[in-house]
């Protein structure tokens, strides 16, 4: 049975700080979305929990671009994540998730996988 995914109003474009993250909450947990204005496309959205201390910090981590490849520096140790992939580009075996992030009129909108209920037997 293939997941279904909804798209989840999660902030409003005045929330957004140019080059910069944002953590929202959601049903699959902790979010960090990032406006780049300067790129197309200027949102992306991953994972706001840093795998590598467990600690929900990665939209306050300092956005840039390595070779062509947007990224935000992990604020605690440092690691580089792609925005696009959610790649640890110094550990190729560490990624966060990523998300579909769009612009509704004035609401942002994730892609969040819906959470599968399964009926209990009495």
């Amino acid at each position: 049975m293939k997941a279904r995914t909804r798209w989840d109003a999660v902030c409003t474009v005045d929330d957004l700080v140019p080059e910069s993250g944002i953590a929202v909450w959601t049903e699959d947990g902790p979010v960090a979305v990032f406006y780049l204005p300067h790129r197309l496309p200027a949102l992306f959205a991953i994972s706001h929990s840093d795998p590598f201390s467990g600690a929900n910090v990665l939209a306050r981590g300092i956005t840039g671009d390595l070779k062509g490849e947007p990224v935000v520096a992990s604020p605690l140790y440092k690691q580089h994540f792609s925005l696009r992939t959610g790649a640890c580009l110094e550990d190729d075996t560490v990624r966060v998730k990523t998300y579909p992030v769009l612009v509704d009129g004035h609401k942002i909108r994730l892609a969040i996988p819906e959470r599968q209920h399964r009926a209990v037997a009495a």
